[in-house]
């Protein structure tokens, strides 16, 4: 694969603790050369202007909240066969570290978040979109998992959150990206269940890449 490919890109949406996250790895693993992964989180504005202790005052759950027209700019080169540098983002902070991650255009890319389906502009740059659809009491347990054990948030702080903005926001602009999903999958059971549709994707691909070679 020495020759440009113009790449394939693959949508992962879903809720808060729908899973993305750990299916667009278990896919990238298929051929991590040639398989390139962006996270959407990595798009956090950087909230260094803002005073510390309001901070966690701030909605980050609605588009707004992240670097949209960044992600645009850094999608669009790595169609063109031009290398990227992706944010560091600390979420303790709600800040951007000095340091970026390259990432290489490849045959494949996958693009994952809560909101990447909510903005028309980014939904056009993809040619497979997948759901990942979850019930909201096991989003909030994976959620709470996650803010607690890493992201430095209390358990308190992590159930307000998501009771304030995180639920309310999903019900907004996350769930009706269900809508523009060429594929939905259902990760509220066994990871056996789940593996069906992973099966499915890892299928679609495989003849991606079989054919750039």
């Amino acid at each position: 694969m020495n020759n440009f490919v113009k790449p394939f890109i693959i949508a992962i949406a879903g809720g808060t603790g729908s899973g993305k996250t750990f299916i667009a790895k278990k896919l990238q693993a298929i051929d991590p050369k040639n398989i390139a992964l962006l996270s959407h989180d990595r798009y956090y504005r950087d909230r260094s202007d803002v005073p510390v202790d309001q901070r966690e005052l701030l909605n980050y759950d609605e588009p707004a909240a992240l670097d949209n027209d960044l992600l645009l700019e850094h999608i669009e080169a790595l169609k063109d066969g031009k290398a990227i540098e992706i944010p560091q983002y600390d979420f303790a902070t709600h800040t951007r570290l000095k340091e970026t991650t390259k990432v290489l255009p490849t045959p494949v890319i996958i693009v994952e978040g809560i909101l990447i389906l909510a903005k028309h502009k980014i939904r056009e740059m993809f040619d497979l979109t997948v759901f990942i659809e979850v019930e909201p009491d096991i989003r909030l347990a994976r959620r709470l998992e996650r803010d607690v054990g890493t992201r430095e948030r209390t358990f308190q702080e992590s159930i307000n959150q998501y009771m304030a903005s995180a639920q309310p926001m999903h019900d907004k602009y996350v769930e009706p990206g269900k809508d523009y999903a060429d594929i939905i999958i259902n990760n509220n059971h066994t990871l056996e269940e789940l593996d069906v549709g992973i099966q499915v994707l890892e299928a679609r691909i495989k003849e991606v890449l079989g054919r750039c070679q």
